[in-house]
């Protein structure tokens, strides 16, 4: 049976006509079944990888629902972090350029004074994180309350990033005859809750992403010492070249640090090769500026943060190298996942430091098969390791095996003081260098919180937070002894 065309589905004319200038010939399965429900009216929770077509399920809709004609914001699109929010702002613009609907992009990192002049100008649309969102409710510049439509993007990112008690702040100050959408990669059970408490009978969607696998990826592994890893990242970066026979290539070189990102930008543009970094104390107009040269396919080598790098889904990677071994499995699953897409094969080399073996047994089990040693021309042949588990996409979900190798901090400070989750979060990542994603099990009690981080990386995170301020304490951490 043939699918539905978008036609079918309930669009009208100006949206078809944007979607036939893009060449959208067929909607994806999350966009035959989302679509029709949201147009309906039907809340719509949306269980969905990136690189499903998660943003036209969503966005589509929205453009027909709001109406250019009516001032004020119609529409809010909440997104866990900047790169997502400029993604989803584009796609919008772009299904939305025949309907007069006006999309403003909300964010930190960029002049809150511009963002207010263009929500003054207009905004049906508001597409924002979560902080920056906050921040303008509480300067009168977004007024929510005739806000008819919200949707939360990657609602498991922002678990995981801390924010999700803002989320239900936001949420709290719309109307209650709103229609929701919630799309998330996974369902812990405290997205559960939120749907319960904040949507009106959703229908639940779920779709995996066929493209979204392991399967299609040659992973290799290459042990060395950590003083030999620059030279060795420029070796292997022309060796795959050479093996291509000079057909075009994309990799993303992930790290664990913005400082090592900027290291390694500097190392290999002065090794005369074109190169790119894309990390979090970047100016929003360079992070843009990359994604945009990136996805155009003018830059071959991205440096990226695993954090700065969310939200990127570019179907033309070849490469993946994880300079720094992943914090956990599944960001190895999840970084690994950006090549090998769309019938494509790609490769995947990681450096690993002698001291990293253990790391690299754990993601050898949690994949399920042996990752051989790489060589200039070396092709994968996977060696079962043991049955496969089953595998997650996101980094919050616990494993046994995975609890031993995080140590447990515990913090002078908590609601008393006005600490958030998100606060706690924000300091270790802006601090410590660390990314979101591996601060784990934030809790905030009356007068103390904790969290976890990497084994390794505690005693430089308790480091680098002593003595520095946070709503109006003095930090100061230690080890749980556990």
């Amino acid at each position: 049976m043939m699918p539905p065309s978008f036609a079918e589905l309930g669009l009208t004319q100006p949206t078809l006509q944007a979607l036939r200038e893009v060449g959208y010939e067929a909607p994806s399965p999350i966009q035959q079944q989302a679509i029709p429900a949201l147009l309906e009216g039907r809340d719509v929770i949306g269980q969905a990888q990136t690189g499903t077509g998660k943003t036209a399920a969503f966005g589509l809709p929205i453009l027909e629902y709001v109406d250019p004609r009516d001032g004020g914001l119609q529409a809010l699109v909440l997104t866990p972090t900047r790169e997502l929010c400029i993604q989803v702002t584009q796609a919008l613009r772009t299904y939305g350029s025949h309907t007069g609907v006006d999309v403003v992009a909300v964010f930190g990192g960029a002049p809150i004074r511009a963002q207010q002049t263009r929500l003054r100008a207009g905004g049906h649309l508001v597409v924002g994180t979560v902080g920056r969102v906050l921040d303008l409710i509480s300067r009168h510049s977004l007024i929510l309350h005739e806000c008819r439509f919200v949707v939360l993007d990657e609602a498991d990112e922002m678990l995981d990033l801390g924010f999700l008690e803002d989320v239900e702040k936001i949420l709290s100050l719309t109307p209650s005859s709103r229609q929701t959408a919630l799309f998330s990669a996974t369902m812990p059970e405290p997205i559960r809750k939120l749907a319960d408490r904040y949507m009106y009978d959703p229908i639940l969607i779920h779709v995996e992403a066929a493209t979204l696998t392991i399967d299609t990826v040659e992973q290799f592994q290459l042990l060395l010492d950590a003083k030999d890893k620059p030279q060795a990242l420029v070796d292997v970066l022309r060796a795959e070249a050479a093996m291509a026979g000079g057909e075009a290539q994309q990799a993303i070189v992930f790290v664990r640090t913005k400082v090592r990102c900027e290291q390694l930008y500097r190392l290999l543009r002065e090794r005369g090769m074109n190169v790119r970094a894309l990390h979090g104390d970047m100016s929003q107009g360079a992070r843009d500026g990359v994604m945009l040269a990136f996805k155009a396919r003018q830059v071959p080598v991205l440096i990226a943060t695993d954090v700065a790098a969310r939200g990127l889904d570019i179907s033309t990677v070849t490469h993946v190298i994880n300079y720094d071994v992943p914090t956990s499995p599944d960001t190895y699953v999840h970084r690994i996942g950006r090549t090998g897409r769309v019938g494509r094969w790609g490769r995947a080399i990681t450096f690993v430091e002698r001291r990293q073996r253990r790391e690299l047994e754990a993601i050898e089990r949690h994949i399920g098969t042996a990752i051989n040693a790489w060589a200039p021309g070396a092709v994968a042949a996977p060696t079962p390791v043991r049955e496969r588990p089953r595998r997650h996409s996101k980094p919050h979900v616990s494993r046994p095996d995975l609890q031993e190798r995080y140590a447990k901090l515990v913090l002078a400070g908590g609601r008393a003081a006005g600490l958030r989750v998100a606060d706690i979060v924000g300091a270790v990542t802006s601090s410590a260098g660390l990314d979101g994603e591996a601060v784990r099990d934030v809790l905030v009690l009356d007068r103390f919180s904790f969290l976890s981080v990497p084994a390794g990386e505690a005693e430089r995170v308790i480091e680098a937070l002593a003595g520095r301020q946070l709503a109006g304490r003095t930090l100061s951490l230690q080890r749980v002894q556990q």
